[in-house]
């Protein structure tokens, strides 16, 4: 498999790895204490994960930051979200020799960004396409709805619907004050917060890999938006992603058609071809 066809893999594991993300006013002196965001956040654990989710339902945008290993693959990731109907992504992968490469996610469809030297293999195109609608559908998983998750509010909805959420503390990520919240869940329990579409497909990786519990990890800070949010699946999936610039203008198209090699057509047109023995 060549270099760039191996980025792609890398590329498509990075996005759906996750598939798994106002400071109080002061008192006048004679009004009572009013608790701080970050009391708060201790204090009432299940509203102010629902403020978050709230809070941060509004943002337009955000960019992301994300390490660590999904199917024995190191991933690191680095690029911005429109959240936005449809979701849209741009980011910045490393292929499996370090070379950075671009990747676009609109709606279902994922675009990769080949390498200058292998376009001549593709007839010039730039772009690789692959559909991930149709590659959920022979895997038995609903990629779409997956992708749909990608936005920060995913790893908040987990925990307000997930009994025995702690507070690890408050800590400080990238400059932000935050509180930290942790919760170890049973497979069963994490399968049945999941889209009956993706759960079958997800069942059976984890059954597969040997998975017992998923561990999430997700830090707020006095804003109500997530700022870093983790997920450890066994030794399958162990991923942290960090969120920063909230509402940061975004503007990611669509690569032009004549631009854009389908990978569904290219695997078709090798279909027949004699191979080497």
């Amino acid at each position: 498999m060549s270099l760039w066809k191996r980025t792609t893999v890398l590329a498509v594991s990075a996005l759906t790895a996750l598939a798994m993300t106002a400071c109080g006013s002061t008192p006048g002196s004679d009004a009572p204490e009013q608790p701080s965001v970050l009391e708060l956040l201790v204090s009432d654990l299940k509203g102010s994960l629902q403020k978050t989710i709230e809070v941060t339902d509004k943002s337009d945008s955000v960019t992301v930051t994300m390490q660590g290993t999904a199917g024995g693959q190191k991933i690191s990731v680095q690029g911005v979200v429109d959240l936005g109907d449809p979701v849209k992504a741009e980011m910045t992968t490393a292929g499996p020799d370090g070379t950075p490469t671009t990747v676009r996610m609109i709606g279902t469809a994922i675009y990769v960004e080949i390498p200058a030297e292998d376009r001549a293999s593709t007839g010039g195109k730039r772009w690789m396409k692959l559909d991930l609608a149709t590659v959920g559908e022979q895997a038995g998983m609903d990629f779409a709805k997956q992708l749909e998750d990608v936005d920060p509010t995913k790893q908040v909805k987990t925990l307000l619907a997930t009994e025995g959420v702690t507070v690890v503390g408050e800590e400080t990520v990238n400059g932000a004050r935050t509180v930290h919240y942790a919760v170890t869940m049973p497979v069963a329990t994490y399968l049945g917060q999941l889209d009956a579409g993706a759960r079958s497909g997800v069942e059976q990786q984890l059954a597969k890999e040997g998975v017992k519990e998923v561990k999430i990890d997700l830090w707020v800070d006095e804003e109500y938006r997530p700022r870093r949010a983790g997920i450890v699946m066994g030794d399958m999936v162990d991923m942290t992603v960090d969120y920063t610039d909230y509402g940061k203008a975004v503007n990611i198209e669509t690569p032009p058609p004549a631009e854009t090699a389908d990978f569904a057509e290219l695997l078709e047109g090798l279909k027949g071809l004699p191979t080497a023995n």
